[in-house]
């Protein structure tokens, strides 16, 4: 069952002194149930505009492309999120039908609010739940899932630590079980420990009807739990592979791709040189080809993604990219 279907979706942003912000071209893919797929790449890409366009949550300036269809369950009818109005996002998708680990969690948390009322309300309202003992069981339940200490769930956002607040965010956004989970960055501010804890839960979280969309320059958390791997780089994707053959042999086809793996510590420790391009000012041909060793006179134009690879110069990764990484992050991050 496909959970999530993509076709060219695109995400421009209007400038008034300026030519529009290319931030998403043309992305296309599909999220099936039980599924993880980690969207990776360096910062400013695309990634997170992507997540906030299939939640209509993109500001007054933003103009988009293409749809985003989610699957229907039970009395919900499938629904194109691209094209769905504000009221049908707010009262039957948001939180129901897909959950949102948020990017910055303090800034989605009520300040004059404790933990235990940003759960409550939530409990009560996405699963019915009524009556104290059983609210504040349910609530306890749900702040257990992510490892949150029940002694810190009287306490405000700003009482809260960088990663106190991740886990808040992740335990709001779990608690409706919604087929589609998209978690944007959910280990920022975790410790090692904290950051498989709490991907092995976002895991679990997928099954026959539920599927994870997982937006991380954590590579490490992406190969622990990740079926597939889509590569985004100046707003279009570049690489989609299987996980294990992403991280183990033959490795990343991508020169992009492969330039993110080798960076890491345990890998080469070898930066991508240069840096990524404006996203209102991007070439015409291949985004990549200024940074790229094996770039030509065919990288004047822009590689169609075909079979999973947008390259016009694909290489199998050299032997020495062939362990999982441990504990590292990609560029950017």
């Amino acid at each position: 069952m496909t959970v999530l279907s993509v076709r060219g979706l695109t995400v421009r942003f209007r400038m008034r002194e300026s030519a529009p912000v290319r931030a998403v071209t043309d992305v296309s893919f599909d999220l099936a149930a039980g599924e993880c797929l980690a969207l990776v790449g360096e910062s400013g890409c695309g990634k997170s505009v992507l997540a906030s366009a299939l939640l209509g949550l993109l500001p007054g300036n933003a103009e988009t492309a293409g749809s985003a269809l989610l699957a229907g369950v039970g009395d919900d009818p499938a629904t194109d999120l691209i094209a769905a109005d504000e009221a049908t996002l707010a009262r039957t998708v948001r939180g129901r039908r897909v959950g949102l680990v948020p990017q910055s969690p303090a800034a989605h948390l009520t300040p004059v609010r404790t933990v235990r009322a940003h759960l409550t309300e939530t409990v009560r309202r996405l699963t019915g739940t009524r009556g104290r003992d059983a609210l504040r069981t349910a609530t306890e339940a749900a702040a257990a899932r992510v490892s949150f200490p029940a002694g810190h769930l009287d306490r405000h956002p700003h009482e809260l630590s960088g990663g106190l607040a991740q886990r808040a965010a992740t335990a709001l956004a779990l608690v409706g079980d919604a087929p589609l989970l998209l978690a944007d960055e959910p280990t920022t501010g975790l410790d090692r420990d904290l950051v498989e804890r709490t991907v092995d839960e976002l895991r679990r979280h997928t099954g026959a009807t539920r599927a994870l969309l997982m937006i991380t320059h954590d590579l490490a958390a992406a190969a622990r739990i990740a079926d597939r791997v889509a590569v985004m780089y100046a707003g279009r994707l570049v690489e989609i592979a299987d996980a294990d053959a992403f991280f183990g042999t033959p490795g990343p086809r991508h020169p992009y791709a492969r330039g993110l793996l080798d960076a890491l510590p345990e890998r080469a420790f070898r930066p991508v040189p240069g840096r990524p391009p404006e996203l209102a000012a991007l070439p015409a041909g291949c985004a990549f080809a200024a940074r790229c060793a094996h770039a030509d006179t065919a990288c004047a134009t822009q590689p169609p993604l075909t079979g999973g690879l947008a390259c016009h110069h694909p290489h199998t990764a050299p032997a020495d990219l062939v362990h999982p990484p441990q504990a590292a992050e990609a560029p950017g991050a």
